[in-house]
């Protein structure tokens, strides 16, 4: 057995109810609380493993204050050694009356889809609602051959980005990383297999990461992309590099200021870089400078990612995290990047054909693109067309955990509100609760 430091919280504590509900919940006043009552742990000694203030530990048991900060979460839970801890459905306020995500919406059958997998997490977490999908014993010597085991188990993850939003999928995510810090922490490895696990680290992170942004969560998303790149570079992985590169690009505030980290994600490409690679890293460059008010710029990045897909070798391998990259999303891409520079005439009938393409299975990801149609349809003056996209939107993004498609709505459903003499718009204002 590996030594399990004093403040590893004991087996029967950990399937107590009381605590599981407030790990899931971040609710550590309740865990330092049941630390100290149930397994004898002084709040001295989870200060210490915690790196936090002894009396900052009294104070939030005793209900004042709460740890907010994605640094301090990761620290508690990995100090505490809590298998699984960020696992659960995190909450969903924006699922309410009156709100794009409102419940009462009519139900497609991907929404239906969507709710069996909710509703079979019970409340030990959404993890424990895919038994395929529970990781593999760490060992205490780490192999290239259980390095493979994780690197199936991380893309097999990342399949239920397709039917959750980040909002219920952030917590599984960040749990994987979490076990994989731990493991590079306490395990042996060869030289070969350390440096594979830190390039499913840096991955994890970006999974992670991504899943913080869907679900709202800034700051955490930007924290996990940083570590990523860190551990990106610490493999020597020129793709993962530039990969995190270009997801924080995709966040930046400045418009100018993410052009610049974007490029400097494809200049991250090597010769040995995989088509998908290089066409995901130049359509996110292709986006940076379409909010950035820059054309030309644009299509020549357009213009590279299609390159890239052309040139792609038959039976190349590309990693799963580029996988999904093709002509229909570059397709789309190009659709978007019009649509934010305001020329409908070439984004609409982009749009269309991808979209026409594009299954409803994806319904998160389906609502934000039709929301570029929209938008185009509204700059072309043709409300009807508008309103009916945005409709479909908002019946497809209902029950999405994510907060994505409510943005992108919004300014939407507020230039509609000018036109709500139109019997379409009004429809579709009231199924919006505007």
């Amino acid at each position: 057995m590996p030594y399990q430091p004093p403040t590893a919280l004991p087996t029967e504590l950990l399937n107590d109810g009381e605590l599981q509900r407030a790990l899931s919940e971040h609710d550590f006043g309740t865990v330092f609380r049941l630390a100290r009552s149930r397994a004898g742990i002084p709040y001295a000694r989870i200060a210490e493993a915690c790196d936090i203030k002894p009396i900052r530990v009294g104070e939030v048991a005793r209900g004042q204050g709460q740890i907010t900060t994605f640094a301090k979460v990761v620290a508690i839970t990995d100090a505490l050694r809590v298998p699984g801890h960020m696992v659960g459905l995190a909450p969903r306020p924006w699922e309410g009356n009156g709100s794009p995500g409102n419940e009462n919406a009519p139900e497609n059958g991907t929404a239906v889809r969507r709710r069996t997998v909710l509703q079979a997490a019970t409340t030990a977490g959404l993890a424990a609602a895919l038994p395929a999908l529970h990781r593999p014993t760490a060992p205490l010597h780490v192999t290239t051959g259980y390095v493979d085991q994780l690197r199936q188990r991380t893309a097999r993850l990342r399949r239920l980005d397709e039917i959750l939003g980040g909002g219920d999928t952030y917590r599984v995510y960040l749990s994987e990383y979490q076990s994989t810090k731990s493991l590079l922490r306490d395990a042996t490895f060869t030289p070969s297999s350390r440096r594979r696990l830190v390039t499913i680290l840096a991955e994890q992170a970006q999974q992670a990461g991504w899943a913080a942004f869907d679900g709202g969560r800034q700051a955490d998303a930007e924290s996990l992309y940083e570590e990523s790149k860190a551990a990106a570079r610490e493999a020597d992985d020129g793709d993962l590099l530039g990969n995190a590169l270009a997801f924080l690009a995709y966040q930046a505030p400045d418009p100018q200021v993410a052009v610049e980290i974007a490029a400097s994600s494809c200049a991250a490409i090597g010769p040995g870089s995989p088509a998908g690679v290089r066409a995901l890293l130049h359509e996110r460059l292709a986006w940076a400078c379409a909010v950035a008010g820059q054309a030309s710029r644009t299509e020549r990045a357009l213009n590279a990612a299609r390159a890239a897909l052309d040139e792609k070798p038959d039976g190349e391998p590309q990693p799963d995290w580029a996988a999904w990259v093709d002509e229909t999303e570059l397709a789309i891409m190009t659709g978007r990047c019009w649509a934010e520079l305001r020329r409908p005439l070439r984004a609409v009938p982009v749009l269309l054909r991808a979209l026409d393409q594009y299954d409803d299975h994806h319904a998160r990801d389906k609502a934000l693109y039709l929301s570029w149609l929209a938008d185009s349809y509204l700059a072309a003056g043709e409300v009807e067309e508008a309103a009916a996209v945005t409709g479909r939107a908002l019946t497809l993004a209902s029950g999405v955990a994510s907060v994505r498609p409510r943005q992108r709505l919004a300014p939407v459903l507020q230039e509609l509100h000018q036109y709500r003499g139109v019997s379409a718009v009004q429809n579709v204002l009231q199924a919006a609760g505007a």
